[in-house]
């Protein structure tokens, strides 16, 4: 469905569009990360307007984001059956299969790779306030009215996607659906409160400060329990496996944490395996 207010000129034709790559090179035969860039955060839109989902895209590129065009639910869903989106931007008036559907189907998740947890922002051209709650009870985070102010909309796309990669909001961070309120120390899992100790919840918060960094356990000592030096301990193996128990116990046994071999800054003699938060799909 139709309807934009653009609100900044038109991207020229030459946006490019950047790419993530890492710089690794290789110390007593061990890997070592020594750069990360990170990807250019992809973007399905649904939209079955044509000027309103070529606009998008183009100004989306222009932004440094990667977009997916999709005219309908079904072909948004063969998108996702080959693709990982970071976010969806869905028209919910769409053709056929509404929009809401559509993110029934998403949170469903399938054979695809894509997260149903995903970030996933809903337009629609009906602005009173039953669509914007109709629009989250089936798991939209955010809600857009038709016609839209395009900064708006890419300060809400902005927003969704801070928040899905525990990047802090106030005084929460937020990773998929694990919430930490740093305020209260409260930590809860799809509404489920989880109950930590003081350095589990330590832990927990390092790793979703930067959930798609691989921690290392040197990192972790200094960082949750003040180790200024090296130490042969396994207190992060230890509390890293009753968080990873008590989050699984909060969202129906998701796997959160997780151990990664082989990557490492300074490798040891005897190298244990670094730790990484993830949610998965």
């Amino acid at each position: 469905m139709r309807g934009v207010e653009t609100g900044r000129p038109a991207p020229s034709g030459d946006a490019r569009r950047a790419h993530g790559a890492s710089a690794t090179e290789w110390e007593d035969g061990a890997m070592v990360v020594v750069e990360e860039v990170p990807a250019v955060p992809a973007v399905l839109v649904v939209e079955d307007d044509a000027p309103t989902r070529t606009f998008l895209a183009e100004n989306l590129i222009a932004d440094r984001f990667a977009p997916m065009s999709a005219t309908s639910a079904e072909e948004a869903m063969a998108v996702l059956a080959r693709s990982a989106p970071d976010i969806a931007v869905i028209d919910a008036g769409l053709p056929g299969v509404s929009g809401l559907d559509l993110i029934d189907a998403i949170r469903a998740g399938g054979a695809g790779g894509w997260n149903p947890a995903m970030p996933v922002l809903v337009m629609s051209g009906s602005a009173g306030p039953h669509a914007a709650v109709r629009a989250m009870e089936r798991g939209a985070d955010d809600f857009v009215p038709k016609p839209f102010h395009y900064p708006e909309l890419l300060a809400r796309v902005g927003n969704a996607l801070r928040r899905s990669r525990g990047e802090a909001v106030g005084d929460a961070l937020r990773v998929g659906t694990l919430s930490i309120d740093r305020r209260s120390r409260r930590v809860t899992v799809s509404g489920r409160l989880v109950s930590l100790s003081a350095k589990e919840y330590g832990l927990l918060v390092a790793l979703a400060r930067e959930p798609l960094r691989v921690h290392t356990k040197e990192e972790l000592l200094r960082d949750v329990w003040g180790y200024r030096g090296a130490a042969r301990t396994r207190t992060v193996d230890s509390h890293a496996s009753r968080l990873r128990l008590k989050l699984a116990e909060g969202s129906c046994g998701e796997r959160w944490i997780g151990n990664v071999w082989g990557v490492r800054r300074c490798p040891p003699r005897r190298p244990a395996p670094p730790l990484r938060f993830w949610k998965s799909a």
